[in-house]
């Protein structure tokens, strides 16, 4: 099968540091060209994949200072996308809504995983407008807010089996892991870790819209037993969550997946997250970790939790959450799509 993964240009792929649409995109790449397909990536320059890479962009966006308006060169690449699509069976794109327009109206199969929420009101015009264009969830709990999407299909995310991997050692702090931002519930986590008595490493970074929100409400709570490390790449997790009891989420909004839960699962690390968005999907509660719904749970739950299994975790993570489980139910839906496409 000739697939085209069309990414976004903000971040390399995989990312240098944070960054989850970007990372499953280079894992379901790579794990597609292991499967034998003839893989396109359409990304930034300084992208690192098995596939064949068409540099759309020098470098990830995010890490060039020079660029001012982002959206000049995700419109190279859509025109790239467009220049060269009948050389594929199929275009992947994860980028939101960006091919509706266009790639609705030319021969090519395509499919958009949605990698983002869903529940914003300025959504609901654009779907209704394009109630053909095939799309994936990353959840079934994602759809939610948009039932008149045409879904091809859900597909959890999944990871290289030896991406992460549990280590030996201690495991003698909780273990905060992705961004700073009042959704994610970054003082919840510190107040959490207080009250069970353990120490909290925060490896998050702090985006630009929340700098005000990190100086004001959680600067003052460092330090008392609270690390902030600052942002990790993959080549340091495993090491990071091995070493913690378990990971706390803690969060507040809609998590369309939560790619950390099963980064912590691979690791053999249980999580302790808040009811909301995908979490039921991902967790099993008792035997990954525990779902509560506020503070006071999450700090009854930790006894139990800390005595989980890690080798269970890590057994739940293989049989679930592999980058192959996720490239072999996304060739089901270019299938399904090609197929229909000919018929």
């Amino acid at each position: 099968m000739r697939i085209a993964q069309i990414a976004p240009l903000h971040e390399a792929v995989p990312p240098k540091l944070y960054g989850g649409t970007e990372r499953v995109v280079a894992f379901l790449t790579d794990e597609l060209v292991r499967m034998g397909h003839d893989v396109t990536l359409f990304a930034s320059g300084d992208s690192v994949t098995a596939a064949t890479l068409e540099a759309v962009w020098p470098r990830a966006l995010r890490l060039d200072p020079a660029i001012r308006d982002p959206i000049a060169p995700h419109m190279l690449l859509m025109e790239r996308v467009a220049r060269l699509a009948d050389q594929f069976d199929i275009l992947h794109f994860h980028m939101d809504y960006w091919p509706f327009t266009y790639f609705s109206r030319q021969p090519t199969p395509f499919v958009t995983t949605m990698h983002g929420r869903l529940d914003l009101m300025e959504l609901q015009p654009v779907f209704d407008a394009f109630p053909q264009v095939p799309i994936v969830s990353i959840s079934d709990n994602q759809r939610r807010p948009l039932p008149q999407a045409n879904y091809a299909g859900t597909v959890l995310h999944g990871l290289p089996e030896d991406l992460l991997t549990p280590q030996r050692g201690p495991r003698d702090y909780l273990a905060f892991l992705g961004r700073i931002c009042p959704e994610k519930g970054v003082d919840k986590a510190i107040r959490i870790a207080r009250a069970v008595g353990m120490p909290l490493k925060i490896a998050a970074k702090v985006d630009k819209v929340d700098v005000e929100y990190f100086e004001r409400d959680i600067v003052p709570m460092l330090g008392n037993g609270v690390e902030l490390i600052g942002e990790i790449g993959d080549a340091q997790k495993s090491t990071f969550l091995s070493g913690a009891r378990a990971l706390l989420m803690p969060i507040d909004w809609p998590e369309p997946f939560g790619l950390v839960m099963i980064e912590a699962m691979a690791c053999g690390t249980p999580v302790i997250a808040f009811r909301h968005g995908s979490v039921p999907e991902v967790m099993e509660d008792g035997v990954t970790g525990a779902i509560v719904t506020s503070e006071q749970e999450a700090i009854a739950a930790y006894p139990a939790v800390a005595a989980l299994d890690t080798g269970n975790i890590r057994r739940e993570f293989e049989k679930r959450f592999t980058a192959r489980r996720m490239a072999e139910d996304y060739v089901g839906i270019y299938q399904r799509l090609i197929d229909h496409s000919a018929g």
